[in-house]
C-alpha cells in the first residue's frame, strides 16, 4: 500500500516527519529488521534488531514520542485517537531505489504506546538455498521433496528464524509457467509475480480454512500456508497434501522430530500424518562472524570441538579436513558488532522415511522419532551449527548459545 503525497513526509511538516524519516533511513543502511519504539517511566528509547540482537540507537528527545508515535499511526492507516487497544497496520517507505513494505503494530503499555515497526525488504534479490545456508545434501533432499507430486513439507523454527525467506525460496525454486501455486499468508510478507497471494482477513471471515478450502478449488499444483495455526488448517493442508498436491508450511517448534508429535497433540490422526507429511526442517539464524576481524581459536579449544564434528553425518569434510582446518573466533572492529555481521541458516533435515512412517503409525514419541532419524543420517540443530564452524562462516559459542544439546 503505497503513501497518498498527502502523507508523505516532507521538512514543512514538523521535526517529527524529519527525525522519523531519518530513523528508517538509518535502519535501511544498517538492515534492521526491526524499529522498537519503547515508553518508560519519563524516558523513550528507540532501538533497531540488526543480527537478531537490539540495539539502541541514537537518542531522540521525549517531547517527539508522541508526534512519532502519531505520524507512525496515520501511515499505518491506524486510528490515532484509540491508544487503549492494540492496532495493526503498514505502509510502504523509499529511501533512494530502495521501497520497502513497513508492517507497524502498537500496544498498549503502562508508560504509553509501544510501537514496532518490522521492516520487509521484498524488492531485495531472493537468496538460493545455498545462500540461505543449506548444506548441498540438505539441498538435494529439500528440492527431491518440494518436487514430488504430492505431499507436506513443514519449515519449523521460532518467530524470526528466516521460515518465510526458505518457503519463498522453496517456491522460486517451483515458479515455472506450468505450475500452478497459490499462497495464504497473514499477512503476504514478499510480492512474487505468477504466483497467487492470499492476505487472510479475520474480521471479514476470511481465515486460513476458509481460503485453503476456495484454494482447493481454484486447480493448484501448489498450496503455500504460512502458518498451520490450529487442527482445522491442519486438517484440510493434509487433505490436499492426499490428494494430488504439494503443500508447503510451518509450524513452531523446536526440532524436526517434535513437529510430528505436535500434530499428534493437535488431534491428526497418525495415519494422516504418516500419509502425509515427506519432510519436515527446523532452522535458527546464526550470526556471521566478521571476516575482517575473526580469529583462529586456541589450538586446546579446536580439538575438544574436532571430537564432535567426527561423529556428525556429513558428506562434506573429510575426516583429515575436519582435524586440521581452522575454527575462528569473533574479536569485534569498526566494520561490525561485537564481531559480527550477517546471520545464516543452519538446519536439520528429516526425510520421512517407511521406518519413521511406521514409528508415527505406532504413536512414537519425538526421542524415538529422533533417535530413528539420526541413524538414518539426520543431523541436529547443532551439529548443523558446528558444520558453519568449520566452514569459518560462524564461532563455536554462537551456536552453542543458539541450539540445544544434540
Amino acid at each position: 500500500m503505497s503513501i497518498p503525497d498527502k502523507h508523505m513526509p516532507n521538512a514543512a511538516e514538523g521535526p517529527a516527519v524529519r527525525v522519523l524519516d531519518e530513523l528508517l533511513k538509518k535502519a535501511l543502511a544498517q538492515q534492521a529488521s526491526d524499529i522498537h519504539f519503547e515508553s518508560g517511566d519519563g524516558t523513550f528509547r528507540i532501538r533497531f534488531r540488526i543480527d537478531g540482537v537490539l540495539r539502541l540507537t541514537d537518542a531522540v528527545p521525549r517531547q517527539l514520542r508522541d508526534a512519532l508515535i502519531s505520524r507512525l499511526k496515520v501511515l499505518a492507516r491506524m486510528d490515532i485517537a484509540e491508544k487503549r487497544l492494540p492496532q495493526d497496520g503498514r505502509f510502504q517507505f523509499t529511501s533512494g531505489n530502495d521501497t520497502v513494505d513497513l508492517r507497524v503494530s502498537s500496544l498498549p503499555t503502562v508508560h504509553g504506546e509501544k510501537i514496532v515497526v518490522r521492516i520487509l525488504n521484498f524488492n531485495l534479490l531472493r537468496p538460493s538455498l545455498e545462500d540461505l545456508g543449506y548444506e548441498r545434501d540438505d539441498q538435494t533432499l529439500l528440492l527431491a521433496a518440494i518436487t514430488r507430486p504430492h505431499g507436506m513439507v513443514l519449515l519449523t523454527g521460532p518467530t524470526g528464524s528466516g521460515k518465510t525467506l526458505s518457503l519463498y525460496s522453496c517456491l522460486d525454486a517451483l515458479n515455472r509457467l506450468d505450475i500452478n501455486i497459490s499462497t495464504v499468508e497473514d499477512p503476504s510478507e514478499i510480492m512474487v509475480p505468477g504466483i497467487n497471494q492470499v492476505n487472510i482477513n479475520e474480521r471479514a471471515g476470511l481465515t486460513f480454512a476458509t481460503t485453503l478450502r476456495a484454494l482447493l478449488r481454484q486447480d493448484p499444483d501448489v498450496l503455500m500456508v504460512g502458518e498451520i495455526r490450529d487442527v482445522e488448517t491442519a486438517e484440510i493442508a493434509i487433505q490436499a497434501a492426499q490428494t494430488g498436491h504439494v503443500v508447503l508450511s510451518t509450524l513452531h517448534t523446536n526440532d524436526a522430530p517434535s513437529t510430528l508429535a505436535r500434530l499428534g497433540h493437535m488431534g491428526i490422526a497418525p495415519f494422516n500424518v504418516a500419509a502425509s507429511v515427506i519432510l519436515v526442517t527446523a532452522q535458527r539464524l546464526v550470526r556471521r562472524l566478521c571476516n575482517q576481524c575473526k580469529v583462529p581459536m586456541d589450538e586446546k579449544h579446536c580439538e575438544a570441538v574436532r571430537q564432535v564434528l567426527l561423529t556428525i553425518p556429513q558428506t562434506i569434510w573429510s575426516t583429515q579436513e575436519l582435524q586440521t582446518r581452522p575454527l575462528f573466533q569473533s574479536v569485534g572492529c569498526p566494520a561490525c558488532a561485537q564481531g559480527y555481521k550477517g546471520r545464516i541458516g543452519i538446519y536439520q533435515i528429516m526425510p520421512i522415511s517407511s521406518a519413521i512412517q511406521t514409528l508415527i503409525l505406532n504413536h512414537s514419541d519425538a526421542q524415538a522419532l529422533a533417535a530413528q532419524a539420526a541413524k538414518e543420517g539426520m543431523r541436529t540443530l547443532r551439529q548443523a551449527g558446528l558444520l558453519k564452524v568449520v566452514h569459518g562462516i560462524t564461532s563455536v559459542h554462537e551456536v552453542m548459545a543458539l541450539t540445544q544439546h544434540g
